[in-house]
């Protein structure tokens, strides 16, 4: 009896210590760039450096690290729900307020000095952040503009693999052409108009006030930097591993996007996920209500297929 119940016990304990998670560290970190401080949250299982680390990008627009945008009333918390889910698979995370957003605020004074590599260059401190910090296995996973700046950055430091989340895989000048192709006449042909000239390097004056947010003379800068690049060319001319990722209910980037970009460099792996919208959240098909309703429900969890399908590339 007494060797049964010793046996009893050290099973329990063998199985207590497979399943038991440890508390993963959150640590405010930053970075000084030019003008000024990033800062992010490094999360770690655990201290050890052997750990593969993601660095995590996201989106376009005012979008901080968690994953949520100003312009929006409430949070979805998807990119922090990412990096909490990767930590209890051993998984260490670096996520980052860009420049002029959350506590990097600071580090943005003039819209318009604002041009597209600036991203990529404030992407590649981090990553230079994490190299001099002991970690050897780092990998990028660029969300939606964050899959182009993941691709910029991948071509001049050498990545243990590279992730795109809802990435599109045309020039964005396409992107925008498509989404606009719902406004009325003669909005609509105002608009292809500012593209064009946008797309041929050449500023748009006195833009229609009914698409000034988009076309503001401060922004343009960047966006005429951004419509240079291609990430379908910049896939093709990347040497690390890619995993290629689309929801299906993405509202924002389309399945052809991910294909376009799958078939640049058609030896990386394309994985559609679904029900899953643009924010890595799963909606019922067809219900754009219900889509748009997660952009700011943070009670509702990143879609577990995508946990998994990254833990496996990852690991």
């Amino acid at each position: 009896m007494y060797k049964f119940l010793l046996s009893v016990s050290v099973m329990l304990l063998c199985i207590l210590g497979h399943t038991q998670i440890n508390t993963p560290s959150s640590t405010t970190v930053s970075v000084t760039v030019y003008g000024g401080k990033l800062y992010g949250t490094l999360l770690q299982p655990d201290p050890s450096k052997d750990r593969p680390v993601v660095l995590i990008i996201a989106g376009s627009g005012p979008t901080d690290r968690n994953g949520n945008s100003t312009m929006l009333p409430g949070k979805n918390n998807s990119l922090l729900q990412l990096a909490d889910s990767l930590a209890h698979y051993g998984i260490a995370s670096l996520r980052y307020d860009k420049r002029g957003i959350g506590e990097s605020v600071r580090a943005l004074t003039k819209e318009e000095n604002l041009v597209f590599e600036q991203n990529t260059a404030d992407a590649r401190s981090w990553l230079l952040y994490l190299y001099e910090n002991g970690y050897r296995k780092i990998y990028v996973a660029g969300h939606s503009e964050g899959s182009l700046v993941a691709l910029q950055v991948a071509q001049t430091f050498p990545l243990s693999g590279l992730i795109s989340l809802a990435g599109a895989g045309r020039p964005i000048q396409e992107v925008l052409r498509e989404q606009l192709s719902t406004l009325p006449e003669p909005l609509q042909e105002n608009a292809y108009r500012c593209l064009d000239s946008l797309s041929n390097g050449k500023r748009v004056h006195n833009p229609p006030l009914a698409l000034l947010s988009l076309f503001r003379p401060s922004i343009q800068e960047y966006l005429i930097s951004w419509m240079k690049l291609d990430p379908a060319n910049l896939i093709r001319t990347t040497h690390c591993p890619v995993l290629i990722v689309q929801g299906e209910q993405d509202l924002q980037v389309s399945v052809q996007d991910a294909t376009r970009l799958h078939q640049a460099n058609p030896g990386e792996p394309l994985q559609l996920i679904a029900p899953m919208n643009h924010v890595l959240k799963s909606v019922p098909t067809g219900s754009r209500a219900a889509n748009l309703a997660t952009y700011t429900d943070p009670n509702q969890y990143v879609v577990t297929e995508l946990v998994q399908i990254l833990r496996r590339f990852i690991r």
